[in-house]
This record gives C-alpha cells, structure tokens and sequence, in this order.
C-alpha cells in the first residue's frame, strides 16, 4: 500500500523532545505545537511508546500544545522497580508541568493509557480539564495482560540478531484486522533497541505487573470524560453501558466504525476527527452534571 500523503506530511511535521524527572526516573516526552496554547496529552498503551502518535498529533489542530509521553518502563524513558497507575498518573502531569501549555489540557489515554488518564482525572483534577479514553475497559483485564499472563507475549524479551528480524516479529496485542502497513512500519521501527548484542523491545516485561483499576475508581474522576468505543475492539456495548453508568451519566460513549484495538493503526482518521470534535465541542460547552 503506497504511504498516503496526509501520513508524510504528519511525520515531516517540527516535533521537539524533551525529558522531566518524576520520582528519580526518567521521563521521555515529545511536543508538537505552539507553547501557552491549549493542551493535549497523548499517553500509549501498555508495551507501547510515545511513537505510536506521530502521525495523530500533528493532526490535532495546529493550535494546540500537544506532548506525547513514554511512560516509565516504555520506550525511551527509564524503568523502575514496580509500576503502578498512580506513579504513571503523577509522571503525566510532571511532563504536563515542563510543556509550557495552557493549564488544564486534556488527557487522551488509549487501552492502559486510559486506565492512566482516568488516574490523572481522579487524582490529579486540578491539572486536567478532560480525560478522553480509547477502547479501555475497566472492568476487565487488559489484553496485554492477559497475553503476559498466559505467556503468550511479553515475556523475558528476547534479542534478535538482526533489526530486520526483529521487525518481522512486530505484532499487536490483542492482533487485529486491517492495520495500515505504513502506520505499522513506522511503530515498529521505534520500538526496538539495539543492546550492542542485537535488537530487542524498549519495554519492560514487568509492567503487566501493576494492578488494574477497580470500577469505582471512575465515580472519584472529577474532569469531564469521553469514551471512544472501537466496534471491533474490547469495550463491547455493554462495557461502554456500565462506564457510562459509573461515570454519572454524564460521559459520552462513541463508537469508531470498523475500528479494531488500535485505532490509531486500522482507522486513524475517524480516531483523528473523534478527538478534534470533542476539542473542539469542549472549547465552547460546559460539562454535563452527574447523576450517580
């Protein structure tokens, strides 16, 4: 498939680097856009990186500070001992405080990352004007958690003698239909490492260790939410029913057509003009009371 002209122009689009301290580890984070203008905060998925955004961010809207971020234990940021969500929570909103953004951006959290972004939402209110949440379903575990647990991914990574080896063995968690092959190219070409002995993953296996959110962590999540549901992914109508329910009655459930998991690799442009509908619908409309 020839690479679209609309993904060349995102990636030759200026993006700056940056790296904050958050609890004595560091933390990678790329920004795109203009500083003090409005925020958005892009946070991967498990096993993920900041990278799986570049062809997402610069789409946003040239009029936001936009900051994607490698959570510990991810890409090019470093590992600690144990993960938990609140200590990711807190790396989020330390980047937030080196972006030179408009206070109180909003935080876009796919899979994990949105179990992180509901975090940042509810323990961190004052630094976050919306949480938006890409098929993360919180009341079950993670496909990548349960992959690592059955020992069908993520295990002790294994090095590859060559990178081109490496790539072939590139593949989603849960797998899906219908992934762009240049998207993919382009996330699987930054998310390996050369160890000096060969080539292997950036993350760190013992991140499936950290627990999951319990589903009465959504009513403490102050900030406004969306869900964005993908029809082919993992929060299934009634998983998007009872998220709705717990978050007051009050978040909209949408649905991303013939999107699988990952959307931002099977269908990046509805992902794309989801998020831009609810900035823009979020800019101009006050939040909708709760009902619990």
């Amino acid at each position: 498939m020839e690479t679209p002209e609309w993904f060349r122009d995102a990636l030759a689009t200026p993006c700056s680097t940056y790296e904050v301290e958050s609890g004595g580890v560091r933390i990678a984070v790329r920004a795109w856009g203009p500083e003090d203008a409005a925020g958005v905060v892009l946070v991967h998925g498990g096993a993920a990186h900041s990278r799986w955004w570049d062809h997402i961010a610069p789409m946003l809207g040239v009029e936001y500070r936009i900051i994607a971020v490698d959570l510990s234990g991810h890409g090019d940021s470093g590992r600690r001992p144990a993960y938990e969500l609140s200590c990711w929570a807190r790396e989020v909103v330390d980047a937030v405080e080196a972006a030179r953004m408009a206070p109180r951006p909003v935080v876009v959290g796919h899979s994990m990352g949105g179990w992180v972004a509901l975090t940042v939402g509810a323990e961190h209110d004052g630094a976050v004007g919306g949480v938006v949440v890409i098929d993360s379903p919180v009341r079950e575990r993670s496909p990548e958690e349960v992959a690592a647990a059955s020992r069908r991914a993520f295990g002790p990574l294994r090095t590859y003698a060559d990178r081109e080896h490496a790539l072939a063995r590139f593949h989603t968690v849960p797998e899906q239909e219908g992934n762009l092959p240049f998207v993919m190219r382009h996330v699987a070409a930054h998310s390996l490492r050369d160890t000096g002995e060969g080539w292997t993953w950036k993350f760190d296996p013992a991140i499936f260790a950290q627990p999951r959110p319990r589903p009465e962590m959504l009513g403490k999540v102050a900030s406004r939410v969306a869900l964005l549901r993908a029809e082919r992914g993992l929060v299934t109508p009634a998983i998007g029913a009872q998220m709705y329910e717990l978050l007051g009655r009050a978040a909209p459930v949408i649905e991303l057509p013939l999107a699988g998991h990952h959307p931002m690799l099977d269908q990046p442009l509805s992902l794309i003009t989801a998020i831009r509908t609810l900035l823009a619908d979020w800019e101009h409309s006050a939040p909708r009371p709760r009902c619990f």
